[in-house]
C-alpha cells in the first residue's frame, strides 16, 4: 500500500508531500491543475522511462519518493534476491538530473531501473484509457483464474498442489529415461572401454592409504641401502691391508710389554693401547653391512609405479582409485543390465504420466468450473457499469504439459453483439476497457491485499448512475486493497475514504501545482464544484451531500 509521496522539481510541482491511506483514495480537481503530473511523478518512482521533460524549468533535477507498507511475499522474495533489506517499510526513490542522468534506490540500496521497475510492477497497477493493464498480458490470466477458483471452487487448491507434484514426478521420470537412453547410445563404444578399466583397477586393487605407505616403506628401504654402503666403506678404512686395525694396536701393545726398564715406562700407554683394541673390536662387529632385500624394494618400486601410472591415467588422486573402480563398475552394471532398467523406467514413466494425466484433467474440470462462475460473476457487473452489451468468457484450451497442468487460460471479451469474441487485449479500448479492468478486479479482489491501484478518469464519457456504480465498486475494491482515483465525476469523488484536490496558482509569473486533503466543508464545496463548475450554487451543494458517502 503507499503510504506516502514525495515530489521535488516535478513540472508545475516545486515541493509536495502527501500521506496515502488505506481504502478509496480520490482526487480531483479543475482541468489542466496538473493532475496526470501526480502519476507521472509516481510512474517514475515505479520504474518508468525518464523524460527530462518532467524536470521543473530552471531545476537542475528532480525527485520523488514513494513508501509503501503491507507488500506481498513474491516482491518480499525480489528484494531478498537483489540485497534489499526490508522491515516495516519499502522507500522507492528515484532521481533524474535536466542532463537526462537517472538513479534509483530502493530502501537506500542502489538498483537499476530494470530492477526497480519490477518492484514497481509489484506494486502499483495503473489503469486508465492509455496504460498498461496486467490483465491485458494472456501470461497473467491462469493465475488470475486459478486464485479465484482457489476461493471459489471446492478442492481447487489440493488439485493444483497435487498437479505440481504429479508433473514433477513425471517430468523426473522423463529426465531419468532419457538419460539412460542416452547412455545406451554411446554404450557400444563405452562397454569395451569400461571393462578393461574395471579389470585392470580390480586386478591392481589399490587400497586406500597403500601409495603413502608403500613410499614410506621404499624410502626406508633405499635409505637402509645407501647405510650398508656407508658401513663398508668404514670397515674398509678400518682394514686398508687386510689386517684389522685392532690386531696392529694389538701387536704394538704386546711388544711394548717387552720393554725391560722395571717399572715399564709406557704402562698406562699400553693399557690405553689395549683398550683402543677392544673398542676398535666392537666398533668392527657393529659395522659389520647387513643384507639388504633388493628383491623387496624392486617390487615396492614396480607396485608404486603401478599405482601412480593408474592414477595419473584417470585422473585422480591415487587414494580416489577405488571410488573410481566402484563408479566405472555401476556404469559398467547398468550397460550389461540396461534392458531390465530401460524396462523399469519406461514402465515407471508411463505410470507416473498417467498420474499426472488423471490430476491434470481434474484440474483442468475445475478450471472450467471456475471459469463458468467467473463468467457469471462479471457479466452481473457490465450492466451497471455501462458495459451491458459487452459479454466475456475464459478460454481454457489444451497446451504442453507444466506443473500447471495441461490448460492455456485466455480471457475473451466482445463489446458489441454479433462480434466474435476476441482477447481481451484486442477487443476493448479506452474508458470501456478501464471500466471491464475495473470489474475484473473487483471480482478477483480477494488477491489484492498487498496491491495498490490506480484509475485515471476512469469515468470519462459516463454519468449519473453508471459514474455512481463506478464509485461504488472503486469502493468494494479498495476495502480489500488501496485504490488511487483521479475522476471529475462527484458521484465517483462521493465515495472517497480520502479526498485530495489539485489546485493551480500563478504568482511572479510563476505556475505551480499543489495538492492538500479536504475534509467537511471543503470536501463538500468540491464536490458542488464538480457538479455546477465554478459557480456553486445551493442546490449543487444539496445534490453534493447526498453524494457523500459516510
Amino acid at each position: 500500500m503507499l503510504t506516502r509521496l514525495y515530489i521535488s522539481n516535478i513540472v508545475l510541482i516545486e515541493k509536495l508531500n502527501l500521506e496515502f491511506g488505506s481504502g478509496l483514495n480520490v482526487l480531483t480537481g479543475e482541468t489542466g491543475a496538473g493532475k496526470s503530473i501526480l502519476l507521472d511523478a509516481l510512474a517514475l518512482a515505479l520504474g518508468a522511462r525518464s523524460d527530462i521533460g518532467l524536470v521543473r524549468h530552471g531545476c537542475e533535477n528532480a525527485s520523488v519518493i514513494a513508501e509503501f507498507d503491507n507488500i506481498s511475499p513474491d516482491l518480499k522474495a525480489l528484494l531478498n534476491e537483489n540485497g534489499i533489506e526490508f522491515e516495516d517499510s519499502l522507500i522507492l526513490r528515484r532521481t533524474l538530473a535536466a542532463d537526462g542522468k537517472s538513479r534509483a534506490w530502493a530502501n537506500d540500496v542502489p538498483v537499476s531501473i530494470k530492477i526497480l521497475k519490477q518492484i514497481g510492477d509489484n506494486l502499483v497497477e495503473i489503469h486508465g484509457q492509455f496504460a498498461n493493464h496486467t490483465l491485458l498480458n494472456p501470461a497473467t490470466h491462469m493465475n488470475a483464474l486459478d486464485t479465484f477458483g482457489a476461493i471459489n471452487v471446492a478442492e481447487y487448491s489440493t488439485l493444483l498442489s497435487d498437479v505440481h507434484v504429479k508433473y514433477n514426478q513425471y517430468h523426473d521420470a522423463e529426465k531419468r529415461l532419457h538419460e539412460l537412453q542416452i547412455m545406451l547410445e554411446r554404450s557400444a563404444n563405452e562397454r569395451d572401454f569400461l571393462e578393461h578399466n574395471v579389470n585392470e583397477l580390480a586386478a591392481l586393487n589399490v587400497q586406500p592409504g597403500e601409495e603413502e605407505e608403500l613410499s614410506n616403506k621404499r624410502t626406508a628401504m633405499m635409505n637402509a641401502e645407501k647405510d650398508a654402503a656407508i658401513l663398508s666403506d668404514a670397515n674398509s678404512a678400518m682394514n686398508p691391508r687386510g689386517e684389522s686395525i685392532d690386531s696392529q694396536i694389538f701387536s704394538v701393545a704386546h711388544i711394548l710389554e717387552r720393554i725391560k726398564t722395571e717399572p715399564n715406562p709406557y704402562s698406562e700407554q699400553i693399557d690405553a693401547l689395549y683398550n683402543a683394541a677392544q673398542i676398535v673390536s666392537e666398533v668392527a662387529e657393529k659395522l659389520t653391512p647387513s643384507d639388504i632385500d633388493t628383491d623387496n624394494l624392486d617390487s615396492i618400486e614396480e607396485r608404486l609405479f603401478a599405482i601412480r601410472a593408474a592414477a595419473r591415467k584417470h585422473r585422480v588422486s591415487a587414494d580416489e582409485l577405488p571410488e573410481k573402480l566402484k563408479q566405472m563398475s555401476e556404469q559398467l552394471n547398468a550397460i550389461e543390465n540396461s534392458d531390465a532398467e530401460l524396462k523399469k523406467l519406461t514402465s515407471d514413466l508411463k505410470l507416473k504420466k498417467q498420474d499426472f494425466d488423471t490430476a491434470a484433467g481434474a484440474l483442468t474440470d475445475a478450471r472450467k468450473n471456475a471459469a463458468k462462475q467467473l463468467r457469471d460473476k462479471i457479466l452481473s457487473e457490465l450492466p451497471d457499469l455501462k458495459l451491458g452489451s459487452a459479454d466475456f468468457m475464459v478460454e481454457v484450451n489444451a497446451t504442453s504439459p507444466s506443473t500447471t497442468g495441461y490448460d492455456e487460460v485466455t480471457f475473451m471479451i466482445k463489446t458489441n453483439p454479433g462480434m466474435p469474441f476476441a482477447p481481451l487485449h484486442k477487443a476493448a479500448s479506452g474508458g470501456e476497457l478501464a471500466r471491464l479492468m475495473l470489474a475484473l478486479r473487483v471480482v478477483l479482489s480477494d488477491n489484492n491485499a498487498a496491491h495498490t491501484f490506480i484509475f485515471d478518469e476512469i469515468d470519462t464519457g459516463i454519468s449519473g448512475a453508471t459514474a455512481s456504480a463506478v464509485g461504488q465498486r472503486l469502493n468494494r475494491l479498495a476495502q480489500s486493497s488501496q485504490a488511487l482515483v483521479i475522476t471529475h465525476s462527484a458521484q465517483v469523488a462521493g465515495y472517497a475514504d480520502k479526498h485530495f484536490k489539485i489546485s493551480k496558482q500563478v504568482a511572479n509569473e510563476t505556475t505551480t501545482t499543489s495538492v492538500s486533503e479536504i475534509t467537511g466543508d471543503n470536501r463538500l464545496n468540491e464536490i458542488a464544484r464538480i457538479i455546477s463548475g465554478a459557480e456553486i450554487t445551493p442546490e449543487s451543494l444539496a445534490t453534493a451531500r447526498t453524494l457523500i458517502k459516510s
